[in-house]
C-alpha cells in the first residue's frame, strides 16, 4: 500500500480507503464488519470513512466498534455532518448548533476522542460560510477534530470556504469528497483545478460506480443474485442511472479487455485510473467481502502508462461527450 498527503497538508492516507456507505451497520453483520476492517488494515489501508447519517448512526457504531482493536494513532478516521438526524428544525444542515451536536454524537458512537477528518456532507446555502468555518475551526482548537473537509461542493463554494478561512485566520478545508470514476467525471472541469490551486485533496467515493466498473453487470442479463443492483434495499442509487445504461455497460466490457491485457481485474484497473490523477489522495471503496478488499488494495501503486491511458480515454470518449 502506498500513501498520499491530503492535498498540500501533512496527514497521509492510504491510496485505497474503506468506506461504510450501504455496508457496515446495515448490509454487513457485526462479525464480518470487524473481520473486513481488520483485513483492510492488514493490507495497509489506514483511511476509514463513514458518516453520521449512514444507518442513522449505525454505520458509525459498527465502524467504531471494529476499530477498537486497533491503536488510535494507526488509522485516519473520517466522518460527516449535514443530513437530517432527527425531525427537529435544527437536526440537519451546517449550523453551528448542528455541527457541534453531531460532532459530539459521532465521537460517542465511534468511541474516540477525536476524528481526523470531519466533513460537510453537502453544501448548506442557508448558513453563512463564516459560521461553518468558525464552527469547524473551534472544533479543531478544542481537539475534537484535526482537519475538516467538504463533500460534493462546487468549485466556487470551495473557493469561498478557503477565502473565508483566510480572512478569519481559521483552518481551511483540506479535502473534498466527490463522486468520481470512469463513468462520472464532472469534477475534472472545475473542482480538481480549483482544489489543486488551493491545496485540497480529493477522497473520492464510488470509484467503481457502485460495482458497475467491476464488470459484473451485462446489458440484457439478469443482475447477479448477490449484487448491489439485485438488492432492492440498497440499489436506489444505482438502478436506472446512466452508469447502468446499455451504452455504459458496453464500454465497461471493452475496458475489461484492457484489464485482461494488463493481467489485472477490471476493478483494479478502474481504481488505478482514478489514482492516475495526482489530486486524488484516496479512492474510497465499499465492500461486503474480504476478497473485494484484497483485490481493490492491489490498485495502489499500479501505474498506467501513457499508451494504456490513451486507450482508456478513447473507449470512454463517447460517454464523456454524451454526459458533458
Amino acid at each position: 500500500m502506498q500513501y498520499r498527503k491530503l492535498g498540500k497538508w501533512g496527514i497521509k492516507v492510504s491510496e485505497v480507503g474503506l468506506g461504510s456507505w450501504l455496508t457496515y451497520g446495515s448490509a454487513v453483520d457485526e462479525k464480518s464488519t470487524a473481520e473486513q476492517i481488520q483485513h483492510a488494515f492488514d493490507a495497509g489501508i489506514n483511511f476509514f470513512d463513514t458518516a453520521n447519517v449512514y444507518g442513522l448512526g449505525n454505520g458509525e457504531l459498527a465502524v467504531g466498534k471494529a476499530l477498537k482493536r486497533l491503536n488510535r494513532h494507526q488509522y485516519v478516521l473520517a466522518t460527516k455532518v449535514f443530513f437530517p438526524m432527527g425531525k427537529g428544525p435544527n437536526d440537519r444542515g451546517l449550523s453551528r448548533k448542528h455541527i457541534f451536536e453531531q460532532c459530539h454524537a459521532s465521537l460517542s458512537r465511534l468511541q474516540v476522542d477525536y476524528v481526523d477528518l470531519y466533513q460537510c456532507h453537502r453544501f448548506d446555502a442557508e448558513v453563512p460560510m463564516c459560521e461553518i468555518v468558525r464552527a469547524m475551526d473551534d472544533l479543531i482548537r478544542q481537539g475534537k477534530i484535526l482537519y475538516w473537509g467538504v463533500s460534493e461542493w462546487q468549485a466556487e463554494q470551495i473557493e469561498e470556504a478557503v477565502a473565508t478561512a483566510i480572512e478569519m485566520n481559521a483552518s481551511p478545508p483540506v479535502s473534498n469528497q466527490p463522486q468520481y470514476n470512469m463513468l462520472q467525471r464532472d469534477i475534472e472541469k472545475e473542482v480538481i483545478p480549483v482544489c489543486k490551486d488551493l491545496g485540497l485533496g480529493q477522497v473520492v467515493f464510488s470509484p467503481l460506480a457502485q460495482g458497475v466498473l467491476t464488470g459484473k453487470y451485462k446489458a440484457g442479463v439478469p443482475y447477479p443474485k448477490d449484487s448491489r443492483a439485485a438488492n432492492e434495499q440498497i440499489n436506489a442509487f444505482l438502478v436506472g442511472r446512466h452508469t447502468m445504461s446499455a451504452e455504459s455497460l458496453a464500454v465497461v466490457d471493452k475496458l475489461s479487455l484492457v484489464a485482461q491485457e494488463l493481467s489485472v481485474t477490471m476493478a483494479t484497473l478502474a481504481l488505478a485510473w482514478c489514482l492516475r490523477e495526482s489530486n486524488v489522495s484516496s479512492v474510497i471503496i465499499g465492500a461486503t467481502k474480504k476478497e473485494q478488499i484484497a483485490e481493490n488494495a492491489q490498485a495502489s501503486g499500479l501505474v498506467l502508462d501513457d499508451a494504456v491511458q490513451q486507450k482508456i480515454e478513447s473507449l470512454l470518449a463517447p460517454l464523456t461527450h454524451s454526459n458533458s
